[in-house]
C-alpha cells in the first residue's frame, strides 16, 4: 500500500513471514518455531511481540482490512476536485497495489478468516463493508445510471477480479508488475462499464 523508505520493524517482519507461511501451508501447518526461524529469532521469542499465532492472524486480517479502508479514504480526500473518474482510478490503483504486493494476505483471508475469534471476524467484516460502501458511492458518481444493488455487485465482482492475483502464478512468472497492473486496471474499468449496459 503506502511506500515506506524505512526498514520494517521486527513486528512487521514477523507478520510478513507469518502471512507467507500461513498462505503456503495453512494456519495449522505452521508452528511458532518456523515463523521465528524465518525472521532469525527463537519461536518463544515471538511471544515478546505476539500472544500467539491467533494474535498474528488477527492482526494480519484486521490490519489489512483497516489499511485498505484508510488508504481508500485518503485517496478520496486527496482527489480534491479531480472528478469521480479520477477517484475511481485511484481506488483501483490502490487495490491493485494491495493485490500485487500482499498476495499471501488474500490467500490467508480466503482460507483462514473463519479461524478468527468472533470479535475479530466481525471487525474485519465491518471494515470491509465500509470499504465496499466507499467504492459504491464513487462508482455511482462515475456511472449515475447504475443502481445501488448493481453498483455493489459490480464492486464485489471487481474485487474478485483483482483479488485473483494469488492464482496468476508465482510473482516472478507474471508479465511484469507494470503490465499486470495496467491489465488489471483496464479489466476493472471494463467490468464497471459493462455493469451499466
Amino acid at each position: 500500500m503506502a511506500t515506506r523508505t524505512d526498514a520494517p520493524t521486527r513486528r512487521e517482519q514477523i507478520l510478513k513471514e507469518a502471512a507467507r507461511l500461513f498462505a503456503e501451508r495453512g494456519f495449522h501447518g505452521v508452528g511458532v518455531d518456523e515463523i521465528g526461524a524465518a525472521v532469525g529469532i527463537s519461536g518463544p521469542g515471538l511471544y515478546r511481540h505476539f500472544a500467539g499465532k491467533d494474535a498474528m492472524l488477527a492482526e494480519l486480517l484486521v490490519g489489512i482490512s483497516g489499511q485498505l479502508l484508510t488508504g481508500a479514504k485518503r485517496r478520496l480526500a486527496e482527489a480534491d476536485g479531480g472528478g469521480a473518474g479520477a477517484v475511481l482510478d485511484s481506488l483501483i490503483e490502490g487495490h491493485i497495489d494491495f493485490a500485487l504486493d500482499d498476495r499471501p494476505l488474500i490467500t490467508l483471508h480466503d482460507r483462514e478468516l473463519d479461524r478468527l475469534r468472533d470479535t475479530d471476524r466481525k471487525m474485519v467484516r465491518q471494515l470491509q463493508r465500509q470499504y465496499v460502501e466507499l467504492w459504491v458511492g464513487v462508482v455511482r458518481e462515475v456511472y449515475p445510471g447504475l443502481g445501488e444493488p448493481a453498483a455493489r455487485s459490480a464492486v464485489h465482482s471487481v474485487f474478485g477480479l483483482l483479488n485473483s492475483t494469488p492464482h496468476l502464478g508465482r510473482a516472478g512468472s507474471l508479465p511484469g508488475r507494470g503490465a499486470t497492473a495496467e491489465l488489471l486496471h483496464r479489466m476493472a474499468r471494463g467490468a464497471f462499464a459493462a455493469a451499466v449496459d
